[in-house]
This record gives structure tokens, sequence and C-alpha cells, in this order.
């Protein structure tokens, strides 16, 4: 598989009043076309980082992300965001939400009826042709998301980023905008970097899990194959032995591994502090 995006020994520090915050470090991912990512770890991990520096909206302090041998400098429609607000505008159609997109990446590469095709062949990918007239305030939270998918997609992307586009849903809304996502990478095979918390969307969904380490300094803890055949049923999956291994190892990770992690970071943490005490007592 060609890789497409190549995000290279990434650092990240913030500056705050009482110095400079790593927020990442040594961050290294090689991510392949059609690939379906999900990065997970406990809040404060950086995990908004990394995607944020992949959309250009954060620059690494150090190494940086080369995107189609192009090096990301800033943000571009090869890159579309979805995040958990749809952040629809409210005076405008679902239709009119996504033709906003079109226009501004394509501008007069299509013509009228190419324009009016595409935008409704997108809606119709979320399954929302139905109310493609509707404003924001005429629709559910889910349906509002489908419009905030089929926007991104409208434009055309190489990569699609999507921040916990689902955590704000119900169980039941959440399941079916996950059946949703599937269907769209299996019908386009987009190449998707996905936020999450929840474990089983991230197994269901993903060719890839990413296991973050907690912050300051946060990195990438594991990666875990999700070798599951295509497509995938929610149902047929409950009971596999495979899905559930995938799910307690990630699991481990989080709620077991993690904590090894930080140990040693004490314990080494410690150590250099008690050295530190032990030198300057001497030079006394």
């Amino acid at each position: 598989m060609s890789i497409i995006l190549d995000i290279d020994h990434v650092d990240m520090e913030f500056p705050t009043p009482k110095g400079p915050f790593t927020a990442l470090k040594d961050v290294s991912l090689k991510i392949a076309k059609g690939e379906f990512i999900s990065l997970i770890g406990h809040s404060g991990c950086g995990k908004s980082t990394v995607l944020n520096i992949v959309a250009g909206l954060h620059q690494a302090t150090k190494g940086g992300v080369v995107l189609n041998g192009k090096e990301v400098s800033e943000p571009g429609p090869e890159r579309a965001v979805v995040f958990q607000n749809h952040s629809l505008l409210p005076w405008l159609t679902a239709y009119e939400n996504v033709e906003l997109a079109v226009k501004q990446v394509f501008g007069k590469k299509k013509n009228k009826q190419e324009t009016k095709d595409w935008i409704e062949y997108n809606l119709e990918l979320v399954h929302m042709d139905h109310a493609m007239h509707k404003r924001p305030d005429e629709i559910s939270g889910g349906m509002k998301q489908r419009v905030g998918i089929a926007r991104a997609l409208a434009m055309q992307p190489d990569i699609l980023l999507m921040d916990e586009p689902f955590g704000a849903l119900d169980a039941l809304t959440r399941a079916h905008m996950q059946d949703s996502l599937m269907e769209i990478q299996n019908e386009l095979n987009n190449t998707v970097i996905m936020i999450t918390h929840d474990v089983d969307e991230a197994v269901l969904l993903s060719d890839r899990i990413v296991m973050m380490t907690n912050g300051p300094s946060a990195t990438v803890g594991e990666i875990l194959d999700v070798k599951l055949e295509r497509p995938r049923s929610r149902l047929e999956l409950a009971d596999n032995p495979e899905y559930n291994h995938l799910r307690s190892e990630v699991l481990k990770f989080l709620y077991e591994k993690q904590r090894k992690v930080e140990n040693i970071g004490s314990q080494k943490k410690n150590k250099k502090e008690s050295i530190q005490r032990q030198e300057k007592t001497a030079a006394a």
C-alpha cells in the first residue's frame, strides 16, 4: 500500500506563563491510502493536537507532516475536518451548506449542473437527500452531523480528519452514524483519521488503532492492527473472539500498561531529582 501521509518525529510545545509545555514528543506515524486510523487515549494525551498539526492548524515545534510528498504548512482542502460540533451555518439549508464548500474548493471547475449533481451525490452518501432543503434548526443532531460529513466529503479531500464526530450523539444515533461511515469508506476507499474515546467504535471502524500515552510529552504508545474482515456487522462481531481480543488489548493499554508507563516515568523523575539534590548538597 502506498503511503499518503507521514507524521515524522513530531514534537509540539505550547508557551505558558511557567515556561514551555511539551504536549507531544517524537510522534511518528505512516498512513497508507485507504486506511482508517483511530487515535485513542485518555483526555489530554495530545490526540487533537496531532489532528490539528495534520490539518495545518498548528505548526510542529520539531519534525513535520508530509502529505503526498508535500510538507503541510497550512490548512488546505485536501484535508477536510469534521468536528464534534457540526459547524453548519444556521441560515443555510443542508444543500447550501455543502454548496458553500464545493464552490470554495472547485470554483468554476464544475458547471451549474455538475455542481448540483455533486452536492446531491454527497448528501445521498450520508442519507440526507430527503432533507437537503431543510435548515439546521429543522433537523436532528445526527442529521446535522451527516450534513457536516457530506460537506467534508464534497471537498474531495485526500484525508478526512474527524475529531470525535459522534461524541455528542446518543448511543443509537451514534451506531447509525458508524454504519454510515463504514458504508462511505467502503464505497470511496477514502483515508480517515478519527479521534475517539470509544473502544468499541475504534475496533469496529479501524484498520489500525493508535494508542497514545498520557501527556505531557505524549507519544504513540502502541499500534494495534485490526484485521477483521470487511464489511463489518456490529451484531456479528459481538460474539467474535478476535473482536473481543482486540477490544481487550485496547482496554489493557488504557488502564494497565498506561499506568506502568506513568510509574516508570515517575520513578525516573524521582531518581533524577534525588541525584540533583545530592549534587547540590555535595557542592555546598
